[in-house]
């Protein structure tokens, strides 16, 4: 009797156990969220796409990743002082192949890792293009500024009924699959919710995506960036359910301080998963100081020029391909030049490297 009283009491600890870790956790509190954020050191980066990929498609999938591109880029990256990237995901690449994706987000992370850079993972995204295909992506169009962007999961949202099981079951096991790895910063749960005209209608998936992250587990935190103060409850929603807060500014030093002060009241670690658009008055020599000076983890949009056309401007295309003469984003060449060689200094004294 007492063998199998002692055998199911141990069966019935396992399986509080088991339904106890399968419970999402919270949100992280203001003081354990301070306290991951103090344990790092300050984060600057860039976001992050290789050179030789158009979209996340191109440099997710089989055929087309390229890890001697990514090795040799994150080492420009290396070699100026930045220790972080921001690396966006495609559900898509993962529906076609599972296994293979996830051990090549192990590779690109064990290449990151190999120069000191740790990395933020974004999961689904709103901007450019609604539609996709797997296979060879298109040629970039010449001069305009991310023509071959996709959006995750697009317009597929609207016409496939099954379309969330299959979002489930993917961050799910992404998220689960890394949830303790130290490699990675945080997880971007969603970028930029609300753009290319869904607005309110984007608020069902970010809470979805929440309830699916926290289902994960993990032992990084989660985030999803507000960037348009006129998206009122998707803002609302992101602000209350983040666990360090994020968010893009493309604006000046002035806007830009405006922007830190008004986040601060949420009493969380903030962090500037988007800025640096020269056209807009938004340099390194002006707002990148000025996130140090905040601890504020900083993330330009773009590292090396190459098939995104990223430097182009957003609304400016440039139809004959021509170089802009002053770029908007990025800050090398393919062959290791930089774009501005005082820009390059700017960097380097912010980050300690000589």
């Amino acid at each position: 009797m007492k063998v199998k009283v002692s055998l199911l009491a141990a069966l019935l600890i396992a399986t509080m156990a088991v339904v106890a870790q399968a419970q999402p956790r919270p949100q992280w509190s203001k003081k354990q969220a301070q306290k991951w954020y103090q344990s790092h050191a300050w984060q600057r980066g860039a976001n992050f796409i290789p050179s030789t990929a158009i979209n996340q498609l191109e440099m997710w999938q089989a055929a087309s990743f390229d890890t001697a591109t990514i090795s040799r880029e994150l080492g420009y990256a290396a070699s100026i002082g930045l220790n972080s990237m921001r690396v966006f995901l495609h559900h898509a690449a993962w529906e076609q192949d599972p296994k293979g994706f996830k051990g090549r987000m192990n590779t690109y992370l064990s290449i990151a890792d190999r120069y000191g850079i740790s990395t933020i993972f974004v999961l689904f995204d709103d901007c450019w293009n609604k539609t996709y295909a797997i296979g060879t992506q298109p040629a970039p169009k010449p001069g305009i500024h991310n023509s071959g962007w996709l959006q995750d999961p697009g317009i597929r949202r609207e016409s496939s009924t099954q379309l969330n099981d299959t979002l489930h079951k993917y961050v799910v096991d992404v998220m689960s699959t890394f949830r303790k790895d130290k490699r990675i910063f945080l997880w971007d749960l969603y970028n930029e919710p609300g753009n290319s005209d869904y607005g309110e209608k984007s608020l069902p998936l970010l809470k979805l995506v929440f309830t699916w992250g926290r289902e994960a587990n993990t032992a990084q935190p989660i985030s999803s960036g507000v960037w348009n103060k006129s998206l009122t409850k998707l803002n609302e929603y992101q602000l209350n359910n983040s666990d360090v807060i994020t968010y893009h500014n493309y604006a000046d030093e002035k806007e830009h301080q405006e922007v830190i002060d008004t986040l601060r009241k949420y009493g969380r670690p903030l962090i500037c998963t988007e800025y640096m658009a020269r056209a807009r008055n938004s340099f390194f020599a002006t707002i990148m100081p000025l996130l140090k000076k905040e601890n504020v983890a900083a993330y330009n949009w773009g590292l090396v020029s190459g098939k995104t056309n990223t430097i182009y401007a957003w609304d400016t295309p440039m139809p004959d391909g021509a170089e802009p003469k002053v770029w908007f984003h990025d800050i090398f060449r393919q062959d290791g030049t930089p774009y501005s060689t005082e820009e390059i200094t700017v960097i380097k004294s912010l980050t300690g490297k000589n």
